[in-house]
């Protein structure tokens, strides 16, 4: 289906691309968390609780988007996006396979290569999906189907740990890692249902590399939405940041409360998460990507501000769900903001670009967070954390006036890929 075909709201689940991308979302989403919580509680279990050790689970994890982000975002634009998906879930997959014989007759310290691995394959395998979603999905239906998406993610955040918890424990290490990579293999399968490729876009490619890096960036400089996305990406991440390693003290220290308490915070942001997504599927058709964008990260600024300053349990649990309602549609707008600015052939790279924005600022301020709070207050962290969401959608605030945020490329962003 083109993108520029009309079609009924009610197609999108009867999209063949949407079907098999969210059949393929289902089982990645299986084998990451199986994987996710099953090597935590492993490696705490392993080591006796040691901080180190349990930290480099997400050094693996998110260091690979610093390194293979922008790599894999260029690759993607220059291989087709179904055989990379494809090849990507089988690389994977035939991984975890070396991992089981080493675990079995060698270290259990192969289990961080199993993190390490599928992250520097997501890398390659995130943006051709993006560019998929480009190419199948008509451009009147890609918020709804980012809302579609991001739902499935929030379901996820519910059952993904009690699933991963009752593998691990029933089953042990080594199954929990084989469920990961016969979700690889069954995912690989769900992708091999979609469309055929073009043949056309590998056989275009004469420039070298580097060039098309160079190009990627050029085309964001060229592009003002894009650049404003950039910065709102960059402010984001640095709020984030800040309060994402503070919420265990949130609940024992401003509140009073036990530690065990912040389940009840996930419970209610999980919860919050999945009523967003299905909200944003019914009113995606009417408001723009940009303004659910805006005022989405206003919402959730203000909240987080709010929760800082709150010493209310029933009143910080009401921020935490008004917050984890709105914030599926930040994910949402930024997405369709990106992909309905991005011509097909750099949509890889700007998302490579892109995304490390978001991660970078994030884990550099998660370094900060606890010694800021030592040096003011945990509820300065919230608010100045809630201050740079605040700024972060102060900076899309100029692409409110417009009707619709969906520019052909300029004469200079065309010349970005010659």
């Amino acid at each position: 289906m083109s993108s520029n075909q009309a079609a009924p709201a009610p197609s999108l689940l009867a999209n063949r691309f949407v079907q098999s991308i969210l059949v393929s979302t289902l089982f990645l989403q299986i084998g990451i968390w199986v994987r996710n919580i099953a090597i935590l509680l492993y490696v705490k279990e392993m080591t006796h609780d040691n901080a180190f050790a349990v930290s480099l689970i997400s050094v693996a994890e998110y260091a690979p988007i610093f390194i293979f982000s922008f790599i894999g975002g260029t690759f993607a634009d220059r291989w087709r996006p179904k055989r990379t998906m494809v090849g990507c879930d089988l690389l994977s997959a035939g991984s975890i396979l070396g991992i089981l014989v080493a675990l079995t007759y060698g270290s259990w310290k192969v289990v961080f290569f199993a993190t390490l691995v599928s992250s520097i394959l997501s890398q390659f395998s995130q943006p051709a999906g993006m560019k998929l979603f480009k190419l199948h999905v008509p451009e009147h239906l890609v918020q709804k189907g980012m809302s579609v998406y991001q739902t499935l993610f929030a379901v996820f955040m519910i059952f993904g740990p009690v699933v991963g918890m009752f593998v691990f424990q029933t089953y042990g290490i080594k199954t929990s890692i084989g469920i990961m990579g016969i979700a690889f293999l069954l995912s690989a399968a769900s992708l091999s249902f979609l469309p055929r490729d073009r043949r056309e876009q590998e056989e275009k490619q004469t420039t070298q590399v580097l060039a098309d890096m160079k190009a990627g960036f050029r085309y964001i400089r060229n592009n003002v939405i894009l650049r404003k996305l950039g910065g709102s990406f960059f402010a984001v991440g640095l709020g984030f940041g800040l309060i994402q390693p503070m919420g265990i003290f949130l609940i024992t220290e401003r509140l009073g409360r036990p530690d065990s308490d912040l389940q009840w915070f996930s419970l209610i942001n999980g919860v919050a998460m999945i009523a967003g997504g299905v909200l944003a599927m019914g009113f995606a058709s009417k408001v723009s990507p940009q303004k659910l964008l805006t005022f989405s990260m206003v919402i959730v600024s203000l909240t987080i501000i709010a929760m800082g300053l709150s010493t209310s349990y029933g009143l910080t649990l009401g921020l935490q769900f008004v917050s984890g309602l709105a914030f599926p549609c930040i994910n949402i707008g930024i997405n369709t903001m990106m992909m309905k600015n991005t011509e097909d052939s750099f949509v890889g790279r700007v998302n490579g670009i892109l995304s490390p924005l978001f991660t970078g600022s994030m884990v550099v301020m998660m370094l900060f967070a606890g010694g800021i709070s030592d040096a003011f207050s945990l509820a300065a962290v919230y608010v100045l954390g809630g201050s740079f969401v605040l700024a972060g959608s102060a900076v899309l605030v100029p692409l409110l006036k417009l009707k619709t945020v969906h520019v052909m490329p300029t004469p200079q962003e065309k010349a970005a890929g010659n």
